[in-house]
């Protein structure tokens, strides 16, 4: 589970979070003002202050946050002076935006407020379209504005270029002022903030919508938040039927305000293209009687708190019904509560002022179950736990009662050591009960008091003097009668209350009393009353000034909370619920004070001590001999086949696993596959040392694995087999995986060298290299590799030579790797005790919505006989609709419902529509007058949660991810490692070595564009790939500057856009996106940039390349015996020092592979010597090691086929 944090503002108007991994409040220190109420989500927090502006807290990151100024320089050629600046009079500005309209000259751009600083001074852009421009980056057409081409030709009579600067935003870790300089009047003092709408029709989650509310009840939003903007732009004033007194917004398209009457309010029509909506619907109040003060929204939930703090929930609410159908009221009375991520629901009590928790909120039951409070203490407070639970129990056990812990007592120490720390406090001695109630417990009592009206008295009190005659009310303690009247039937204590206003007031009151004056009033009456001196002194305060405000034992008071950046859910696992006091926390403390360096050497010492004994014992009994020499044992099943033969279909068999042991302790078994054909008993069996691999399959309606072997890999259709339920799918499996790697006397962990590969599916394999897979010219065969599975579900995987392996999910985050093996449906001996964790998983899947356009009814989904389905996938063969579409695999499960995606290549218009001439064509995002056809497509999300030996790396969600290749005896402080972030930044790892390969921190690289593939080769070569299909090379680095200086802008291929690079020793291969291979050739130590590329092969999805210049791809359209095959592993055969483009390709396990990283495995080749005679018939050499019969070429070469699009598994 991600970290994330919680925020609450507290009765004192002082911000603290909790985070998930922590135990303790903390206080936010930079916090210079008193706030009233914040709003929260993952990557930052608004807030309000007691000066009613709003403020932003924004968390601090390796990755800056860098925004782009571009601007125009245009000029026009003519006879005398060329070009130059003298434009005609009908032209745009000399200095303007893109499209001319706008006049931007250089010094003309200033910062948006003072929390940003600029980068560097103006530079040109000499990037054009992927492709590098002439020097000085002017790009040429005939006319403003026209087509601009890099080239100037005869008739290119204008011409321009781009200037681009970067400001970044500084304020971090800090609360950040928004200007209020826009033009137009301004907003008047906010009220109420609310923060979300980053899930609105999918858009990123980096764009934000801010609602507030002023104190004259107006509604406004604050437009233009984004990753790159976090302030926004300017506010714009919502109108409303009514006085709002609050609102709340939710993370998609849900906004409710309150009005002043008790009414509710909820903004219809709004989406990706107005995030502000269109209208306003009145919702009664729960009770019309009392009305409504607070509502909070989610995704799916509407929660609101009536006059008389009951608790209500909206049922019927949705994306489709934002108004919902009706309440239903909850047990529990709150003062306010708030809907934060997953739709979990925060609150904070009435009674007691604690913050409360939700329990039991699913996605099937939304309302949850029972409010649980989080009891958990300040971080200032641990201190004083062991101290503070020490008089607790003195004054239980002499006194035989507990007091409210005075702050007096606890400020004692500060009084004496410090005149300067002094603050006001308001004194209430306590009586002395009657004899008859001596032993019960005094129970405490909370003023309630609002947020706002609280902190508006603090403010007002901020000005007037402290000191012994300060003029006041004082705050007394709420009491069950006052004056003289009897205790309550609970036995509740009278408080006498030294104040000068009315004693049996129940208004609360304040008085600026001196706190050595208190001190002195405390010290009189501990020696006049010798009944107090067996007890604890009780003092009821509200402190303000002070830097703690509550006593050791006392929780916060809380006024305000919010879930908004709280990761968490029904099953997440919180240590927030189980307060922890007096010696538990000094043990806790004790705890913590060992460090990982010392348990490590602890571990160490207890392994070798138990080595020791276990060789020692082994010994005495060495001479004995075995007791069973040799065992049999069968498991048999029911299953279904694939039927090899046509007509192919599933058939019950017989499944059946033969294993037996050998005397010097070898496994091997045999598998046995029996059917019936033509009322004939038959059986396939094949052998376990000769199964490649077992592979899960992807399948709606079955559980189904496959079984491969070399032959099976040649031929492309192993053995198919589907058991009854997952279960049985998952003991078989980790069974088979077990019985294989014990037959070629595999275990523990992958080693260093091993070769990583992902499936379409997500599943992850290992393969152990033999040092004859690179030997020339005989290298072992790659459909002779066994592949074993590692548990976790990962997108990619990179590793290199000394064991540092990173992985990424398909949500983007990253993993690594911790050493272990096993871990998901590997239990037992096939899994280890240690370094398994959780992990989770998130991938979209896709259907696409088909229309074709008819003279009556235009677009509709009304096609010809021919035409594709109109709900299909990508490949229009296959008819997927909302309805039939399922998860992945039974593992996986929906996390949210179908919307449409807007971020297809080609682009699309407001409705997510693609055009095009045809089925299939090539789509673009507008419509033309012979566009006949039309598609959208619609993405809903789905979860896996599984285990592995996979730990995460936080907080930066990657994209890609290279680690320097080197030789396993390299000695190295660091290993570089470099990344690209899901938005596109260029990210280098610190701290990374082979005992944490996690790292310590990200160092930012700076780029002109977004980029989307990197890989660092021998000699710390640094290539990359931009978002535009751009190349460009990194110069400078080395283990000294391990960021280098600036980046190289290489061509690309012509005509060609490149998508992904990986660099060996001294090679560079590149990938495009028609799936074309290329060599880089010409790199020299002097020249790493290189000349020129030359075309390799095609039909390639990735490419890895590894110490060695070894070269590895995953391809598509392979031949065999059945049918092409996607997604398959291919080797590179012949790559030589004096032929580094290799002669011809070797095929491996296939298909559905989608990654492989081949560059940890850096085992030299043994040199085979072809002798002059002695070949047999074949001419093949007869003395070992064994010929191995040549490949041809798998992957075609012809220049005809290089712009053909790559097939998709």
């Amino acid at each position: 589970m991600p970290v994330s944090l919680l925020w609450a503002v507290d009765v004192y108007g002082r911000v603290y979070s909790l985070s998930t991994a922590g135990q303790y409040w903390e206080l936010c220190k930079d916090a210079h003002l008193e706030f009233k109420r914040v709003t929260a989500v993952e990557q930052c927090c608004w807030g309000i202050a007691c000066d009613h502006q709003i403020y932003l807290y924004v968390h601090s990151s390796d990755v800056p946050i860098r925004y782009q100024e571009e601007t125009y320089e245009n000029q026009r050629w003519n006879p005398v002076d060329g070009f130059c600046e003298r434009l005609l009079p009908s032209d745009r500005w000399q200095w303007s935006d893109v499209t001319g309209l706008k006049h931007q000259p250089l010094d003309g751009f200033e910062l948006s407020s003072e929390h940003w600083e600029w980068e560097a001074d103006w530079y040109v852009d000499e990037n054009f379209g992927g492709e590098p421009t002439e020097k000085g980056g002017w790009r040429y057409a005939i006319d403003f504005p026209a087509t601009y081409t890099k080239d100037k030709k005869w008739n290119s009579c204008v011409r321009r270029r781009r200037w681009i600067r970067y400001r970044r935003y500084k304020s971090r870790d800090s609360w950040a002022k928004i200007p209020s300089g826009e033009t137009g009047p301004l907003p008047d003092p906010f009220n109420d903030i609310s923060c979300g709408g980053w899930e609105i029709s999918e858009d990123p989650r980096s764009r934000l919508s801010l609602w507030a509310v002023s104190l004259q009840g107006k509604v406004w939003f604050r437009d233009g938040i984004c990753h790159h903007n976090p302030e926004g732009t300017s506010w714009e004033e919502v109108m409303t039927p009514g006085e709002v007194v609050q609102i709340s917004c939710g993370p998609g398209d849900l906004v409710w305000a309150v009005l002043w009457e008790g009414q509710l309010l909820v903004r219809e029509g709004i989406g990706r293209d107005n995030p502000k909506g269109s209208s306003w619907v009145v919702v009664d109040a729960p009770s019309p009687e009392v009305g409504a003060i607070h509502v909070a929204v989610g995704v799916n939930v509407v929660w609101a708190v009536s006059k008389d703090r009951k608790v209500w929930f909206r049922r019927g609410v949705n994306s489709h019904n934002p108004c919902g159908s009706g309440w239903i009221g909850m047990v529990g009375e709150m003062v306010m509560v708030n809907v934060g991520l997953n739709d979990q629901v925060w609150a904070v009590s009435c009674e007691d002022r604690a913050v409360c928790f939700r329990q039991g909120v699913t996605a099937s039951e939304l309302s949850g179950k029972a409010w649980k409070p989080v009891s958990v203490p300040r971080d200032g407070d641990r201190s004083h736990s062991g101290s503070a639970s020490s008089l607790a129990s003195a004054g239980c056990f002499f006194g035989g009662e507990v007091r409210v812990q005075s702050q007096g007592s606890v400020m004692s120490d500060t009084e004496s050591s410090s005149d300067t720390e002094r603050s006001a406090q308001a004194v209430q001695p306590a009586a002395q009960p009657p004899p008859s109630e001596q032993g019960e417990t005094p129970h405490a009592h909370i003023p309630k008091v609002t947020s706002d009206s609280f902190i508006s008295e603090l403010v007002s009190d901020k000005d007037s003097p402290l000191g012994p005659g300060g003029a006041g009310p004082t705050i007394v303690e709420e009491r069950p009668g006052a004056g003289g009247s009897p205790p309550d039937k609970e036995g509740q204590l009278q408080t006498l209350v030294l104040s000068p206003s009315k004693e049996g007031s129940r208004d609360p009151q304040w008085s600026n009393v001196d706190l050595e004056e208190a001190q002195t009033h405390l010290a009189v009456a501990s020696a006049t009353d010798p009944a107090e001196t067996s007890s604890l002194s009780s003092i009821a305060t509200y402190n303000f000034g002070l830097e703690g405000p509550y006593g050791a034992d006392e929780h916060p008071l809380w006024a305000w909370v919010s879930g908004g950046g709280c990761a968490v859910d029904s099953h997440s696992q919180l240590n927030w619920f189980n307060s922890t006091t007096g010696l538990t926390s000094s043990v806790q403390c004790m705890y913590l004070s060992i460090t990982p360096a010392q348990t490590a050497a602890w571990r160490k010492q207890i392994f070798e001590q138990l080595s020791e004994r276990s060789k020692r014992e082994m010994e005495n009994f060495g001479h004995y001999e075995q007791a069973i020499e040799q065992s049999v044992w069968v498991k048999k099943g029911n299953m279904q086949w694939w039927r090899d033969w046509k007509p192919h279909k599933w058939i019950d068999v017989r499944f059946a696993l033969e294993q037996f042991s050998g005397t010097e302790g070898n496994k091997d078994g045999i598998l046995f596959i029996y059917y019936t054909f033509n009322d004939e008993k038959k059986y396939l069996h094949a052998f376990i040392n000769e199964v490649t691999i077992l592979v899960p399959v992807l399948n709606d309606s079955k559980h189904t694995f496959a079984v491969y072997t070399p032959e099976r890999t040649k031929q492309r259709w192993p053995i198919r087999l589907a058991a009854p339920t997952e279960q049985e799918m998952h003991d078989w499996l980790a069974l088979l995986s077990v019985s294989c790697c014990d037959s070629r006397r595999i275990q523990g962990p992958p080693s260093k060298q091993a070769i990583w590969s992902t499936t379409c599916m997500g599943d992850v394999f290992v393969s152990e290299p033999l040092p004859s897979l690179e030997a020339s010219p005989y290298p072992m065969p790659c459909d002779q590799m066994f592949w074993r599975q590692i548990g976790g579900h990962l997108r990619l995987v990179e590793c290199n030579s000394l064991g540092v392996v990173w992985g990424i999910g398909f949500d983007h985050t990253a993993w690594v790797y911790t050493g272990g093996y096993g871990g998901g449906f590997f239990q037992g001996l096939a899994s280890s005790t240690d370094n398994i964790h959780t992990q989770t998983d998130v991938k979209s899947v896709y259907i696409y919505e088909n229309q074709r356009w008819n003279p009556v009814t235009g677009y509709s989904n009304r096609g010809l006989p021919t035409d594709r389905y109109m709900w299909s996938d990508a490949s229009g063969l296959q008819e997927c609709t909302k309805t039939n579409t399922k998860p992945p695999s039974p593992q996986w499960t929906w996390v949210s419902e179908w919307t449409v995606d807007y971020s297809v290549s080609g682009g699309t218009d407001r409705e997510g529509w693609q055009y095009a001439a045809d089925f299939p064509a090539t789509y673009h995002g507008y419509k033309t007058m012979k566009d006949f056809v039309r598609r959208r497509r619609w993405a809903r999300h789905c979860k896996i949660t599984t285990t592995g030996p996979w730990k995460e790396v936080m907080p930066i969600t990657l994209l890609d991810v290279t680690i320097l290749p080197c030789s396993a005896h390299s000695s190295l402080d660091q290993v570089s490692l470099w990344a690209i972030s899901s938005k596109g930044d260029v990210l280098c790892r610190l701290g990374v070595t082979p005992q944490s390969p996690a790292g310590t921190s990200w160092l930012h690289v700076g780029t002109d564009q977004p980029f989307k593939s990197i890989s660092i080769g021998g000699g710390y070569q640094v290539w990359a790939i931009a978002r535009d299909g751009s190349a460009f090379y990194r110069g400078s680095v080395s283990a000294q500057n391990p960021a280098g200086d600036c980046w190289y802008h290489i061509p690309s291929p012509p005509r060609q856009k490149l998508k992904q690079v990986s660099v060996g020793r001294t090679s560079v291969y590149t990938v495009d996106e028609n799936g074309n291979l290329w060599y880089r050739h010409g790199l020299t130590p002097s020249y790493p940039q290189g000349s020129s590329w030359e075309h390799i092969s095609n039909n390639v999805r990735k490419v890895s390349v590894g110490p060695l210049d070894q070269v590895w791809v995953i391809a598509d359209k392979v031949q065999g015996s059945h049918s092409l095959s996607c997604g398959t592993v291919c080797h590179r055969v012949g790559v030589q020092p004096m032929e580094p483009k290799g002669q011809s390709w070797d095929y491996g396990i296939g298909g559905g592979w989608d990654y492989i990283s081949i560059r940890a495995n850096s085992q030299e080749a043994p040199r085979i010597v072809i002798p002059s005679a002695g070949e047999n018939s074949a001419g093949r050499p007869s003395a070992p090691p064994p010929p191995v019969s040549s490949r041809s070429p798998l992957l075609l070469r012809d220049q005809e086929e290089m712009n053909g699009n790559a097939v998709s598994c």
